[in-house]
């Protein structure tokens, strides 16, 4: 994860909430990569909604739980894994803040971004189809902080296909 510093919005938060925040996304990350499920279900919330990156709806932590133990262990043996990096944090109430993450595809045998792939291409559309491992992520996760903790109450992942966007990393 980039140690960049995110950009901050809405109204005003501690810095140690902003720090809580990029922490609990590197938790995420690592939890992905690692493909642990039980510690990437740990940042949810049990009223959770979440959406995927294709499109696919879960709503709860039960039914959250049964799609990440069924996908996510077999990531374990795939050569391609996902950085995150927070981008920018809304708090929408101190207790409340909407993040945008980007993620990125890496080789898990050396951290190389496999969307720089699409980086300065003219059209970047037209590899989509010969590259879909390479196509980026750009998640929202809405927090909630509940007895301290930062937990998941909603997320969106989309795949990113503008070609704008992709051409210019």
């Amino acid at each position: 994860m980039s140690t960049g510093t995110p950009t901050v919005l809405g109204v005003p938060a501690p810095q140690e909430d902003v720090d809580a925040i990029v922490a609990f996304v590197a938790g995420v990350q690592d939890a992905q990569q690692r493909a642990q499920p039980d510690a990437f279900l740990s940042g949810f919330r049990e009223d959770v909604i979440w959406t995927t990156a294709h499109g696919k709806r879960l709503t709860g932590l039960p039914e959250i739980s049964a799609f990440t133990r069924k996908v996510l262990p077999p990531q374990a043996d795939s050569p391609v894994t996902a950085t995150y990096t927070v981008d920018l944090i809304l708090f929408i109430r101190p207790d409340v803040a909407a993040v945008k993450i980007r993620q990125r595809p890496a080789t898990r045998d050396g951290g190389r971004f496999l969307d720089e792939v699409f980086r300065g291409q003219e059209d970047p559309s037209e590899l989509i189809a010969a590259h879909p491992e390479s196509v980026p992520g750009t998640p929202t996760f809405v927090l909630a902080k509940d007895d301290g903790a930062w937990r998941i109450a909603a997320a969106q992942n989309t795949s990113v296909i503008d070609a704008e966007t992709l051409a210019a990393g």
